[in-house]
């Protein structure tokens, strides 16, 4: 119940602070774990996946596209099919990273801080990305490893301004 107050709470300062540009806010409804077989690299943007299969229970993302304000929740982000199956293995940190324009040659990849990744997989960020490259189409958001920059998870069923309300 704890856990669900807390993501309540982000959420929450999150919409708040996002409310004044709401034709730049992209929102992800949920994250969810890199699908892959071991030991295969699934690259997205040209950015390398982690080498193994992942799963999140839950989480989601914001992105005011206008102001540069980011927040983002992953929780129950583990390993799938290795000896550490079910854990998040001995990984500590992870970043929320936006991709912006991907694919192209205007393609720009700018990262949170690295965050405290918990025993269970959950981990959350609220913070500004600074200025952010004009026009950003098709933004991505990842959940990646800051050791090694591979993602691990990615943000899913995104949302763009109020095209929710349609």
């Amino acid at each position: 119940m704890k856990k669900a107050s807390v993501l309540l709470v982000v959420l929450l300062f999150a919409s708040a602070s996002f409310a004044q540009g709401q034709d730049a806010v992209v929102q992800w409804k949920t994250i969810v774990g890199v699908i892959t077989a071991p030991l295969v690299n699934n690259p997205v943007a040209g950015i390398p996946s982690g080498l193994f299969p992942w799963r999140a229970t839950g989480g989601g993302a914001l992105v005011d596209l206008a102001t540069g304000d980011v927040a983002f929740q992953v929780k129950g982000l583990v390993l799938v099919g290795t000896n550490s199956s079910g854990t998040r293995g001995d990984l500590t940190q992870v970043k929320g990273t936006l991709v912006c324009n991907p694919g192209t040659m205007a393609q720009a990849v700018i990262d949170t801080a690295a965050v405290p990744f918990s025993e269970r997989g959950d981990a959350q960020f609220t913070g500004n990305l600074g200025t952010l490259p004009t026009p950003c189409t098709n933004p991505l958001f990842l959940v990646r490893l800051p050791a090694n920059n591979r993602w691990i998870a990615t943000g899913a069923v995104r949302v763009i301004g109020d095209e929710d309300a349609q």
